[in-house]
């Protein structure tokens, strides 16, 4: 699968997506880097087929207004620190993966549930 990792996050994620065998860039990786605007955010993530993976609410709004960006994985666990981070996504990563794969656009983890949205 193939991420694309909003400013919100530690660059540690991409490396951990990309250790388990995924394809996984970093807004930090972009020419405009956490600079870049969430509009070319979902362009990039669409051409290249990414799921953007954000704490940002905005890309939400435009899935409802627009249709884009195609899958987003919204995480809504607060300020958390990296580690609690990277433990949550080993917990979660399994499940994510499958509904994504099963056609799933938008899924939220928190720290307790994994949730789809449509």
């Amino acid at each position: 699968m193939k991420f694309l990792v909003d400013a919100h996050f530690p660059k540690k994620i991409a490396y951990w997506l990309i250790e388990q065998g995924n394809d996984a860039i970093h807004t930090r990786d972009l020419p405009d880097q956490n600079k870049t605007s969430d509009r070319e955010i979902m362009n990039r993530a669409d051409l290249e087929a990414r799921i953007i993976i954000t704490k940002d609410s905005d890309f939400i709004q435009f899935r409802i207004v627009t249709g884009k960006p195609d899958r987003i994985l919204m995480v809504t666990t607060g300020n958390i620190v990296n580690k609690e981070l990277i433990a949550l996504f080993e917990r979660n990563f399994p499940v994510i993966k499958d509904l994504f794969k099963n056609g799933k656009k938008v899924i939220e983890i928190d720290n307790r549930s994994i949730t789809v949205h449509t």
